[in-house]
């Protein structure tokens, strides 16, 4: 019942799933990624997770509305700055495994919302975990669409 999947001509088919229970196959055509669509689907997880790390960044500010001494308003700013630091340390790691930066991208924006949720009006959960939720998304395209976004060498 569940042998193999359905071959499409012309496609490169990827299957998800035990061997023995049934497999989601999810489908890439390779030859019909234009170059400019390769580009735009290779760098915008990387670079919106860049630009939502410096986003959170700024929320470290916050530290120099208080009139601390320099070293409680050196440590405050470290403390601040810990969840860009994970962001960055996430983008690092999904640069070259995006399939794990897939899981840590959503997990982060699954939990962020149930540490804060009650805490904050919906938009606020729109805002914070929604680019979280976008970039896991695209680095799974970035995955699912490997051998398209990284070709192999020519043989020499």
């Amino acid at each position: 019942m569940y042998d193999k999947p359905p071959q499409i001509p012309g496609r490169k088919q990827a299957a998800f799933g035990r061997a023995s229970g049934p497999t989601i196959t999810l489908t890439s055509a390779e030859t019909t990624m234009k170059p400019a669509s390769r580009k735009l689907l290779y760098w915008s997880p990387r670079v919106l997770g860049l630009l939502f790390a410096l986003f959170t960044a700024i929320f470290a500010f916050d530290v120099f509305d208080e009139n601390h001494g320099f070293w409680a308003t050196a440590l405050a700013l470290a403390l601040h700055l810990v969840p860009t630091a994970i962001l960055f340390l996430c983008v690092i790691i999904a640069w070259r495994k995006e399939w794990i930066g897939a899981i840590l991208f959503f997990g982060l924006a699954v939990l962020y919302v149930a540490w804060a949720w009650g805490r904050f009006p919906l938009s606020v959960y729109f805002v914070m975990a929604g680019p979280m939720a976008l970039t896991g998304i695209l680095f799974l395209l970035n995955w699912v669409y490997r051998t398209e976004l990284h070709p192999p060498a020519p043989a020499a």
